[in-house]
């Protein structure tokens, strides 16, 4: 399996784009909106990380639970796709949701239905480790 995120719309204060999970033919199998930070040259903590293919694995992180732990992303560390609404829940990670929506009406779009997203992404993962996820602008 493979995940493939499209990244669609960059803002100033977030970024968009689509996550898919393929199978082994490349058929979407599942999909899911994302949420990152905007493109500030992968900065830590307040940039999206560079466009690239990496490799990741399930974990179970202290702060937001079942994620996926992206390996190797040039200068940083600690990259996840969690669950979370907002862009001000990402400090450089991934969120994924089902839909978009202002939730807090701040005029951004935020991903809604985030934790059943995950749970849901994460059951559909066969690989513990080694699962590639490839990033690019479209």
């Amino acid at each position: 399996m493979k995940i493939l995120i499209e990244r669609i719309d960059y803002g100033d204060k977030q970024t968009i784009g689509k996550l898919y999970l393929l199978n082994s033919l490349n058929e979407v199998i599942s999909e899911f909106w994302s949420l990152e930070l905007p493109n500030k040259d992968n900065q830590r903590r307040i940039s999206c990380i560079p466009e690239g293919v990496y490799k990741a694995r399930k974990h179970n992180s202290p702060k937001h639970g079942l994620s996926l732990w992206l390996q190797d992303v040039p200068n940083r560390s600690e990259i996840l796709i969690h669950k979370g609404n907002y862009h001000t829940d990402i400090l450089g990670c991934i969120i994924i949701g089902s839909d978009l929506a202002d939730i807090n009406k701040d005029g951004y779009l935020d991903v809604t239905n985030s934790k059943n997203s995950i749970k849901k992404l994460m059951s559909m993962l066969e690989d513990v480790d080694g699962i590639m996820i490839d990033i690019k602008r479209i």
